[in-house]
């Protein structure tokens, strides 16, 4: 019994510290998911505005020619993907949600004949296809909290590189959607060839580009791209921290359950063992009055 309750104890003494670690862990994620939640929410109405204008030149009639290789569609025979998922776990399912979502994907390309290639950030996405599917056209890691063009310029001209050199005929990002601090949603979107907008009562009114719409997708068409592929891993990033918050937040619940549960069997096997003692002193005072009659 003695051995029972040093054990529970032990158990009691484990799981506190197991608390103390995922509570402030999930203070600390609490901390970067208002920052990031911040961060995608200021930048969101411009990432539209910039597919929205990209999708109107690709539209017009005036660039369907040999100058805007971006915007024309060809045969697929190879696809890149663009996977962003974390650096590490302990994140609920953020992670593989995301990369399920990606697996579907490969394997509806596959399927229509495609070869397919992955660009991974985070280091969880990189660990998955090497361990099933190693297709890494490249790999980054260690993206900052508050990343900038900067960082993911080597990302964007490696994807945009592989499209106008006929490596890949499609580009895909396949990310985390932020809807919310409890809701995350894996999501594909594509990246290239930029789809013309489909003409619908609610478009934007008719731009003037000066001086050509072919120079102007020329020139903006890079810096376009790189906004959509800096707001899908900011997306991301707040999806991240959101599930992580959360998944901390019901590691610190339960430890307090397992503690409680744990704290009533110790105290029920510690009344037993007293009980036992109890009825040892007992039987042993009885013996010794019938011995001495």
């Amino acid at each position: 019994m003695a051995n029972l309750t040093r054990e529970i104890r032990r158990r009691i003494r484990s799981v506190k510290n197991i608390a103390q670690v995922t509570k402030a862990m999930e203070a600390v994620s609490a901390a970067k998911m208002r920052k990031a939640q911040q961060q995608v929410l200021a930048t969101r109405a411009y990432a539209t505005q910039a597919r929205e204008v990209l999708a109107y030149i690709a539209r017009l009639s005036s660039t369907e020619h040999e100058l805007n290789p971006l915007i024309r569609p060809r045969p697929v025979k190879r696809v890149g993907i663009l996977l962003v998922t974390a650096d590490r776990g302990l994140a609920g399912g953020f992670n593989g949600n995301v990369i399920r979502r990606c697996a579907q994907l490969m394997r509806e390309k596959r399927a229509a004949g495609a070869e397919v290639t992955v660009v991974t950030v985070g280091k969880k996405a990189r660990e998955w296809l090497l361990r099933y599917d190693p297709v890494i056209r490249a790999e980054f890691t260690a993206m900052p909290d508050s990343p900038t063009t900067y960082d993911i310029a080597p990302i964007v001209r490696i994807l945009i590189d592989d499209f106008l050199a006929g490596r890949v005929d499609e580009v895909y990002m396949v990310y985390t959607d932020f809807v919310n601090t409890i809701r995350q949603e894996p999501h594909v979107g594509k990246l290239l060839p930029i789809e013309p907008a489909e003409a619908s009562g609610n478009m934007a009114p008719e731009y003037i580009f000066e001086p050509s719409p072919e120079a102007v997708l020329t020139r903006v068409l890079y810096g376009f791209t790189e906004v959509q592929v800096l707001q899908a891993i900011y997306e991301s990033l707040a999806s991240e921290h959101s599930a992580r918050m959360v998944a901390m937040r019901n590691a610190t619940d339960a430890a307090g359950e397992l503690i409680d549960d744990l704290t009533l069997t110790y105290n029920k096997a510690r009344q037993s063992g007293i009980t036992s003692e109890l009825m040892d002193i007992v039987g042993g005072a009885a013996a010794l009055e019938n011995s001495g009659n």
